[in-house]
């Protein structure tokens, strides 16, 4: 079994990261040249760093996934096909293309269950008032390059936007332009946020930074008090 790491902390906020790791578990053989464990089809770059940031920041705790997407994504349904992916963003990844019944089910209890049911533990353990969801995504993606992503973050919703409509008017009043369920739809790829947070009726926060905007200690710094302000008002806000 591979767990999540936690962090804990006071504040009535919990922070999660789906995507924060690059790191293949023992026993999985993805098949691919190790340098693609560094780029955006692996992990969430910049992720693991400012989800810690910003729970030492609110003093919150947290959440994060240690294990790559590339083995099991953790923001897909356990039954969707692209759980374990065959291909990211024009990458085949062998090790994943014959994949048994038994062994994609050894996947899902040995890293996808552990991950939810920490989650669902730390829910029940300090009930949140408001979840916080860190991902980032890629300034372009190769297989769309004359696709345009401008945002240097987003907010993702589904149903429930109680929390995203209060981040984007706080991020138009101060002048950052943000993508209003871009790059990626929370109506479409929402899964974590949906079965944690919408089911239970708690508010949450789906963040998407630019991964060239956290990449590297000085973006996470920089957003750093952007992003804690931000939960901060939100929070604010939803206590009405």
């Amino acid at each position: 079994m591979t767990a999540p790491r936690g962090i804990s902390g006071p504040a009535p906020w919990l922070i999660i990261a789906d995507h924060a790791s690059n790191q293949v578990p023992p026993g999985i053989d993805l098949g691919i040249d190790l340098a693609l464990l560094d780029s955006h089809i692996a992990v969430d770059i910049g992720t693991s760093r400012f989800a810690e940031a910003l729970a030492a920041a609110l003093a919150a705790p947290a959440i994060i996934a240690t294990v790559t997407r590339l083995a099991i994504d953790c923001n897909r349904e356990p039954e969707a096909p692209g759980v374990i992916p065959v291909a990211s963003d024009g990458h085949v990844i062998p090790g994943n293309l014959a994949l048994s019944a038994l062994e994609r089910q050894l996947r899902i209890d040995a890293i996808h269950a552990p991950y939810h049911a920490a989650i669902e533990a730390e829910i029940a353990r300090i009930a949140p008032v408001l979840i916080i969801s860190i991902h980032s995504f890629t300034p372009q993606l190769a297989t769309c390059p004359d696709a345009a992503r401008p945002w240097p973050i987003g907010i993702l919703y589904n149903r429930d936007d109680r929390a995203a409509a209060v981040a984007l008017d706080w991020l138009a009043a101060e002048g950052i332009t943000a993508g209003d369920n871009e790059p990626y739809s929370g109506r479409d790829l929402n899964y974590t946020m949906n079965r944690h947070a919408e089911t239970s009726g708690i508010p949450y926060l789906g963040i998407e930074l630019r991964q060239d905007e956290i990449g590297d200690a000085i973006g996470c710094a920089q957003w750093l008090p952007v992003i804690e302000k931000l939960v901060r008002t939100v929070a604010e806000s939803l206590r009405g």
